[in-house]
């Protein structure tokens, strides 16, 4: 799946060159050329393909931001620790301004991090905090490895799962969600990003093998934030056009119907 975060890098590279640009990602253009992603990609199979991967790197722009904003939140509350889940080619560490103390876990499997480690090497990147690695499958022991790595789950903490729950099983992201939780103090905050209800149907339907899309399985349920209430979290559900909108990016379509809830999720534990 560590080819899907080299596309994302290419979205935040293009979005970083825009001249009204939402964030800038100095590293994104660095991991998309070393996955071949840059200049350019292949392209779509069809105007119906093209039109999906618009919509996919709109969210992806959209999103980045979102949580962004949530991240510079949680630090301004007092939180010094940040976990990034499938973190793939997040720059966070490197492009974000950080409080002093601040200690960034990127978990992920070992090959996007061997990845990303030569490409940080070959820009002398230096991250703006105390960056540490955590490389495992999120489908094993992941907290115990985090743990060895010298998270602090009395002390508040900021959880980032980025375009990770749409690839997962409903159990398995039930299973992520206790995990965490087991591991956050009260104050701790948490930003997801989920599949909305019917994405599935109109993106993955016809996507071609092997794509990202081809590859999502999970859709956020009916009332998010009932859902995440049971897991002890006080959460906020928005949707993408509701934040496009409020960044001064609106969508130029208009909504199908009446929009249900959203998966832009912040949330705080109680």
């Amino acid at each position: 799946m560590w080819a899907t975060a080299v596309g994302v890098a290419r979205v935040r590279a293009l979005e970083t060159e825009r001249e009204n640009a939402l964030f800038r990602d100095p590293l994104a253009r660095a991991f998309a050329a070393a996955g071949g992603l840059w200049p350019s990609s292949p392209p779509p199979a069809d105007e119906a393909a093209r039109r999906r991967r618009l919509g996919v790197a709109f969210s992806i722009v959209i999103r980045t931001k979102f949580l962004d904003d949530l991240l510079r939140e949680a630090s301004a509350s007092g939180i010094r620790q940040v976990v990034l889940l499938g973190a793939g080619m997040d720059s966070r560490a490197f492009r974000m301004d950080w409080p002093e103390g601040t200690r960034l876990f990127e978990v992920d499997t070992a090959v996007p991090l061997d990845f990303k480690s030569s490409v940080l090497c070959q820009e002398r990147a230096v991250a703006r905090c105390e960056r540490i690695t955590v490389p495992v499958d999120l489908r094993e022991d992941w907290p115990r490895a985090l743990a060895a790595a010298g998270h602090d789950p009395g002390a508040p903490t900021v959880w980032i799962a980025e375009g990770l729950l749409i690839y997962l099983p409903e159990d398995a992201v039930e299973l992520l969600l206790a995990r965490i939780g087991a591991r956050s103090a009260p104050g701790s905050r948490m930003g997801l990003t989920l599949g909305s209800r019917g994405v599935i149907e109109r993106f993955g339907a016809d996507a071609a093998p092997g794509s990202a899309a081809s590859l999502w399985v999970s859709e956020m349920p009916d009332d998010p934030v009932e859902w995440l209430a049971g897991h002890g979290w006080e959460a906020s559900s928005h949707t993408l056009r509701e934040r496009a909108a409020a960044y001064g990016r609106p969508l130029g379509t208009p909504p199908q119907g009446e929009e249900r809830p959203g998966g832009l999720i912040s949330a705080v534990r109680r």
